[in-house]
């Protein structure tokens, strides 16, 4: 087996590798790459294995994702959608940002490509399962501990009788029990695994400690590199950096509308500049950025408030 370590090994400086494997950006440009099929297809089979499912032998991407066109300012949810060698559908997509309907959009989401597929005239056994695959960097189930959880429609009576195996939405949750708990990653397939420590510690480890983390996994060792290429590339870099400035200010932007009562619907157009006036709330804002995930540099930068009082907020 390939090692992935490399005969000199530095350790990651704060500004050499700033891109999260979370990056929303990066995992739409990782998956739908056709030379990444191999592993866009370990990660679909690495989800399926941990709840006994057979594997996939083939996965197509049927939204083929363009950097170069793509406008960083805008609120939209960059998913990666396949199907498999049976017309099976999978979608893929990272949340950080939870919000209260978050369920219901998932479900709205999944029922939106399930039915698309039905053509007028056509018969609905055409329809196909459609998998979703959520990976999110906050616990969104508050009492479930597993770090795999999967939904289907099973009958009360007996959990056990499922109606039909067409919907699975499966969360994999990259927060909460896992930080500092290992035991929660027992639980989990050992490829799943290796999927879930490079989404966690590949921005924070060098190759050869990601080698030694992954038990030298050679798939997870070209996602480990795919991320430090698009990392090293000036012009991604400028447009992550673009993209992580805009979903800051979008999020603010929400925040303070809903200290004002002032959130309507959804939240069209483009977001400009920085947010101007004085903004109340400013320490619920910033709990709630921290809670996105966000730096504390960030925080301070579109709040107003100094690192220190940041770095206090519990």
């Amino acid at each position: 087996m390939e090692s992935m370590v490399k005969t000199k090994s530095q350790k990651i400086e704060e500004d050499d590798l700033i891109i999260k494997p979370t990056s929303d950006l990066f995992t739409a440009v990782l998956w739908s790459a056709p030379k990444n099929e191999p592993i866009l297809r370990d990660f679909i089979n690495a989800v399926l294995r941990d709840i006994d499912r057979p594997p996939i032998t083939k996965a197509t991407v049927l939204n083929r994702f363009n950097i170069k066109e793509f406008a960083v300012d805008k609120a939209i949810v960059l998913d990666v959608r396949a199907e498999d060698e049976n017309k099976r559908q999978f979608n893929i997509e990272v949340q950080v940002a939870s919000h209260l309907a978050f369920p219901n959009r998932t479900l709205h989401y999944w029922s939106e490509l399930y039915s698309s597929q039905l053509r007028i005239g056509g018969d609905y056994t055409e329809l196909r399962p459609v998998v979703s695959i959520i990976i999110t960097e906050f616990p969104i189930f508050p009492g479930l501990k597993n770090v795999h959880n999967v939904f289907r429609l099973t009958a009360m009576e007996d959990p056990d009788y499922v109606l039909t195996e067409d919907l699975q939405i499966h969360f994999l949750r990259l927060s909460g029990p896992l930080k500092g708990r290992w035991e929660a990653l027992q639980t989990l397939d050992r490829k799943l695994c290796h999927w879930v420590n490079f989404f966690v510690f590949g921005s924070q480890k060098t190759e050869d400690e990601m080698a030694t983390l992954v038990e030298n996994d050679p798939i997870i060792r070209e996602a480990y590199l795919e991320l430090r290429r698009f990392s090293s590339n000036p012009e991604m870099r400028e447009k992550e950096r673009r993209r992580q400035r805009f979903l800051a200010d979008y999020h603010l932007t929400i925040g303070v509308a809903k200290q004002e009562g002032k959130i309507e619907g959804k939240i069209e157009g483009k977001i400009e500049g920085k947010i101007e006036g004085k903004i109340e709330g400013k320490i619920d804002i910033a709990l709630e950025m921290r809670k996105d995930g966000m730096n504390s540099k960030t925080i301070a930068k579109y709040t107003g408030l100094a690192p220190e009082e940041i770095e206090r907020l519990s």
